[in-house]
């Protein structure tokens, strides 16, 4: 991690004075990676200059690099959904349809699909982005799911962590791991429907397969 001259650590001390500042921060940012600059090649020094700012205008929001790509990534990327916190199954259709809409970002994106490539061969800067990002949503996803069994939406003899799991793997292999998969607007629907039918407290009956077809 990047921090200021001579070794010493700021202590963070929240947004800086000015947002017009933070904004061009981030911007400058965007706009370096976006002319071709890579993650590894970008300083302090440089973004500040980039910026019109001076490097301490930096350092009064962001400790070091890690931090500032990571709030650049939340720029980039699609906005976090807007969760109820009180919902189970609702709940986990909105989280499940944000993951479906972030891998169409992602593979339509030439920033954000070259910044994510990039960012796995820069171990700091990737356990930043999963402590910060892909932590919490796993949590919110954590949390709807036990909400859902505590509705009596899901069973309550199985372990909230797998059934979790369960919900998640569809989604991360569609938008992960088979980058060509087809990811439909009704993706989230049918993999909630799927695996209720096998995980809701009332097995619903026998019916024809929906999914027949599909990729």
């Amino acid at each position: 991690m990047e921090h200021r001259p001579g070794g010493e650590r700021e202590p963070r001390r929240g947004r800086p004075r000015s947002a017009a500042a933070e904004r061009a921060i981030l911007d400058a940012v965007v706009a370096l990676l976006e002319a071709g600059e890579p993650l590894a090649g970008l300083s302090i020094e440089r973004i500040a200059r980039t910026a019109g700012v001076g490097k301490a205008t930096i350092y009064r929001r962001w400790t070091g690099k890690e931090e500032l790509f990571v709030d650049v990534l939340r720029e980039i990327e699609p906005a976090e959904p807007d969760v109820s916190g009180t919902g189970g199954i609702g709940d986990l259709r909105v989280l499940l349809e944000s993951m479906r809409t972030r891998g169409l970002a992602q593979r339509s994106s030439v920033l954000l699909h070259n910044v994510f490539a990039q960012m796995k061969s820069h171990p700091r800067l990737w356990a930043e982005y999963h402590r910060t990002v892909i932590a919490p949503r796993r949590a919110a996803m954590l949390a709807a799911v036990a909400r859902a069994v505590e509705a009596g939406e899901l069973r309550g003899d199985t372990d909230v962590e797998l059934m979790d799991d369960l919900f998640l793997g569809p989604m991360l292999v569609r938008t992960v791991h088979r980058p060509e998969a087809p990811l439909p607007d009704d993706l989230a629907d049918r993999i909630i429907r799927l695996l209720v039918e096998g995980l809701g407290p009332g097995a619903a009956a026998a019916r024809p397969r929906e999914d027949a077809g599909h990729g």
